[in-house]
């Protein structure tokens, strides 16, 4: 393989391209090589790191902080390989079975999961866990070992809509609100004639397995071999989210789930409440109307969901010590939060919010510190072998419920035995 700082597979290059890599990469045994420089007596180690999240306009900010990775850690370079995230799990797969698996790689939570089990992963030592936000470390966690570090984050928030609020004399949101109270205000706040609406929630897997957790229930048994969301508590997020389409949610049959609607009505001012990501913050920067976001209400407790990249070192690396420092470097030195910051590539997970005050100072919306504040109390995604047939089961399910065909509890109990059979 060419020795190069950074490396893009495009989706274009299809087959042939994976084809050669495979073929270069399998050329040699080892994943990394060391070298030595005889006029100083020293040796430098090479390690490869293979990643997804780069691709498509952040290349550049990556290579910064290798760079700065590489001044900091002179015995150790960096080869940097990014492709497509359409393409990167494929592709991976099939390194960690040929054995020719980068020494680190990106994870999302999700796979993070099936590689931590299924023994690819070398566990982390002596990570500093003080540098990580606590919830964002224990992500990359299982059964007491440090298989991985977070290096970005983002979650979902409730958005409001403050001059619909102000303008109609309701309370505004805050961070001590529940479902009954989220409730009350779109029941004030709902014009159905007007086409304006008090709250939007999508009706799916996403969503329930939060509202599950806000609750108190929970999607999968200990050790996820049984699905234990046909509860009092599953009925009751489930019907958390159907029952308020057509009242004081729109349906379906109102374009509900058809591509950027939800946006579209909120920068429309024609949505007061509106559960979804920070990702959406730029996108609604310039609306004519004031808005502000809280972390999201739950009914019996908090539960936020947050989602997670993470950098791990392969089980196979010959070099897991410079492996290690490069995750550990990537994931929480002052240079990746300036970079990230600078370039609005998705957030640092330092537990220094000081920090992250650039980013906390720019408005709207006004209250970015829920962001942080969210991740207190989160809850991530069940993971199984067959995630995304779990994951359409359970939004098909509740979609039959939302659209009268089914009861909740019926969908409910057709969703968990459908869900049973995949495990």
């Amino acid at each position: 393989m060419v020795r190069r700082r950074s490396i893009t597979i495009t989706a274009g290059l299809g087959v042939l391209v994976l084809a050669l890599g495979a073929c270069s990469q399998g050329s040699s045994s080892s994943s990394s090589t060391s070298e030595s420089d005889s006029a100083e007596g020293t040796t430098t180690t090479t390690i490869r790191y293979m990643n997804f999240s780069a691709n498509d306009g952040h290349e550049a900010d990556l290579d910064r902080i290798v760079e700065a990775f590489e001044e900091a850690h002179s015995d150790v370079q960096v080869e940097v390989e990014t492709i497509p995230y359409a393409d990167y799990f494929t592709k991976l797969q099939t390194a960690v079975a040929g054995g020719t698996v980068s020494d680190a790689f990106e994870l999302n939570y999700e796979n993070f999961v099936t590689y931590a089990e299924n023994g690819s992963l070398a566990p982390l030592e002596g990570i500093d866990g003080s540098a990580y936000r606590e919830s964002l470390l224990d992500a990359f966690n299982r059964d007491g070992t440090q298989y991985g570090v977070p290096t970005s984050f983002s979650n979902v928030v409730l958005f409001y809509n403050k001059t619909l609020f102000e303008e109609n004399g309701v309370d505004l949101p805050t961070g001590d609100w529940t479902w009954s109270d989220v409730q009350a205000a779109a029941e004030e706040l709902t014009d159905a004639d007007a086409g304006v609406w008090g709250n939007y929630q999508p009706i799916s897997f996403h969503e329930f397995y939060k509202t599950l957790a806000q609750a108190g229930g929970q999607f999968l048994n200990d050790d996820a071999t049984e699905a234990t969301f046909n509860t009092a508590e599953g009925v009751r997020a489930a019907s958390w989210l159907v029952e308020k389409a057509g009242t004081t949610m729109p349906t379906e049959a109102d374009g509900a789930g058809t591509p950027d609607f939800d946006s579209n009505l909120f920068a429309e001012g024609k949505l007061a409440m509106w559960n979804t990501g920070i990702w959406m913050f730029g996108g609604m920067a310039d609306t004519d109307f004031e808005w502000d976001i809280v972390v999201e209400p739950g009914d019996t407790t908090k539960a936020s969901a947050m989602f997670a990249n993470g950098a791990v070192v392969s089980a196979s690396s010959e070099h897991v010590d410079a492996a290690q420092r490069w995750v550990d470097f990537l994931a929480a030195s002052d240079t990746t939060t300036e970079v990230r910051l600078e370039t609005s590539w998705e957030l640092p997970p330092v537990a220094d919010e000081s920090k992250l005050s650039e980013y906390l100072d720019v408005t709207p919306p006004e209250n970015r510190q829920a962001v942080l504040d969210s991740l207190d109390a989160v809850v991530l995604p069940p993971v199984i072998e067959r995630q995304q047939e779990m994951q359409d089961i359970v939004s098909e399910e509740l979609g039959s419920a939302a659209a009268g065909r089914k009861s909740v509890e019926d969908a409910l109990a057709d969703a968990e035995d459908r869900v049973n059979a995949l495990l």
